[in-house]
């Protein structure tokens, strides 16, 4: 027997399964899906329609996905960025609009009420959240763009669709030290250690598969480990770092519960009783 697609990547259950699957398994139907965006800061996405479910991955503000199901006041997605699969409440939902055309560029920063930065912020914004800007003013001589839901952003802190926060995506990850450590965490709230490359690595232009074993599956080249260099990353299992130079890492990590800094051997031999050695160290190309 075939095993079956990953699904994580796949979306497919006994009565329904997108279009793209169809004989490869069998569904009582299949789709295409629905666009929508999302609406929220951060939702997270789960393998069941249940908030008591571990958290699988996020998605951010105005990124897109394709609603497969809704039911019970929940949506069966497939993200337009990765494509992950899972659930997440409908109210994370609105319908896709305006194309976005701007990216949040800095960790974190907020939508204000107003174009002025002493008016109540509206919410919080991740680096990566996707913004449809419609206007543009200046009070006090801070540039803010105006939203399609009326709200206000730093100006300064967006990036237009396709820039990047430059080239070098150890230095975007470097941004994220301090942040707090989330399981399936992907946003400048919270994140993982896979995350931490896929948004840094997005960043700066480049792409990468969400989860680590994904990444140690085909993420560039495999590299011997005495030729380790910056950018390079190095995989245990269940967990991937990111060398900062031939000797230091930076990983989002359950020992300091952060986004933290440290020598690879030290990390090595603090890890061994967990995870033991290694299991490959690969070149981002």
């Amino acid at each position: 027997m075939n095993a079956l697609p990953d699904r994580r990547l796949n979306a497919f259950r006994p009565d329904l399964a997108e279009e793209a699957l169809k004989g490869t398994v069998a569904a009582g139907r299949y789709v295409t899906g629905v666009p929508a965006r999302i609406a929220v800061p951060v939702a997270a996405l789960r393998p069941r329609p249940d908030e008591a479910a571990g958290i699988d991955t996020q998605v951010l503000f105005g990124e897109g996905v394709r609603v497969l199901d809704r039911a019970g006041g929940w949506a069966w997605v497939k993200s337009d960025f990765d494509g992950y699969v899972g659930y997440l409440p409908e109210t994370a939902l609105d319908a896709a609009a305006l194309p976005a055309t701007h990216v949040v560029g800095v960790p974190r920063t907020f939508a204000y009420t107003g174009p002025d930065l002493r008016t109540p912020a509206a919410f919080a914004l991740s680096i990566g959240s996707r913004l449809t800007v419609v206007g543009e003013s200046e009070t006090r001589g801070t540039r803010y763009f105006t939203l399609e839901g009326g709200q206000s952003v730093i100006a300064g802190h967006c990036l237009p669709v396709g820039g990047t926060a430059g080239g070098d995506y150890v230095a975007i990850a470097g941004r994220f030290l301090e942040t707090p450590y989330l399981w399936g965490g992907r946003s400048g709230f919270g994140l993982d250690c896979s995350a931490l490359v896929q948004l840094s690595m997005m960043m700066a232009g480049r792409s990468a598969p969400r989860d680590s074993d994904m990444q140690a599956a085909g993420l560039g080249t495999p590299v011997a480990r005495e030729e380790l260099r910056r950018g390079d990353l190095v995989f245990w299992k269940g967990h991937v770092a990111i060398m900062e130079d031939e000797t230091t890492i930076i990983h989002a990590n359950g020992h300091t519960m952060s986004v933290a800094r440290e020598p690879l051997a030290a990390a090595i031999e603090r890890t061994a009783y967990l995870y033991q050695q290694p299991t490959g160290y690969r070149r981002p190309v």
